[in-house]
């Protein structure tokens, strides 16, 4: 998991990032690599959950995040991570 501690002070020009961040935090979710991605309420920190081989792939990773140049981020390793799955629900053909 990497806790991502975003800056004090939201500027335009880090605001201006936010639709490219989505953008490849979106392709991450959708290709597996990210499991979840959380924001706190007071916008002061992200939590990333990621599968990743080993810390150089998750500074790889991080290094695609266009919000990066303006945070600071530090890696937690776990042991497992549970979460609800977002399935469809079961269609019944009756």
């Amino acid at each position: 998991m990497v806790e991502i501690f975003l800056p004090h002070t939201l500027t335009q020009e880090f605001m201006s990032l936010i639709p490219a961040q989505r953008a490849v935090v979106n392709r991450l979710v959708h290709d597996g690599t990210i499991r979840s991605y959380t924001l706190a309420l007071n916008r002061s920190r992200l939590w990333v959950v990621m599968t990743a081989k080993d810390q150089e792939e998750v500074n790889k990773i991080l290094d695609e995040f266009p919000i990066m140049p303006y945070s600071e981020s530090e890696l937690h390793e776990l042991m497992f991570h549970d979460m609800a799955s977002h399935e469809l629900p079961r269609l019944s053909l009756n």
